[in-house]
């Protein structure tokens, strides 16, 4: 039950940054079920990047994230919904982040902290 929470706040967090960053689009006709399912599937696709490619990432790229003091987090969130937006193309989702900057940089900065946000109403299992 806790997973289809996040992963329906996850897809509120997409559906924000498809809201307010340009260059962030979903190709279906909004407020529909189609919209709102490509969302969702969206919202798959990105935890399962975030859980399996980004810790490599970020082990790879420890003395940068600790040279820059955290800041080179922000670069690979971007690269991790850029890396999302590439999978959603190849599987034919119409999800489309169109460059790292300003789209997928500000769009994972949005996703970041709505995702915070609506995790401060999730309850945890303690």
């Amino acid at each position: 039950m806790r997973f289809i929470i996040r992963t329906i706040a996850a897809a509120a967090a997409l559906w924000v940054a498809v809201q307010f960053i340009d260059g962030i689009e979903v190709n279906a006709p909004t407020n529909s079920a189609r919209y709102w399912g490509i969302l969702l599937l969206v919202a798959l696709i990105f935890g399962l990047v975030n859980a399996i490619v980004k810790p490599i990432v970020k082990a790879l790229g420890c003395a940068i994230i600790a040279l820059t003091l955290g800041l080179f987090l922000l670069v690979i969130n971007a690269a991790m919904l850029l890396l999302t937006s590439w999978i959603a193309g190849e599987l034919d989702i119409p999800f489309h982040v169109d460059n790292f900057y300003p789209a997928a940089f500000w769009g994972a900065i949005v996703v970041s902290v709505v995702s915070w946000l609506l995790g401060l109403f999730i309850p945890d299992k303690d």
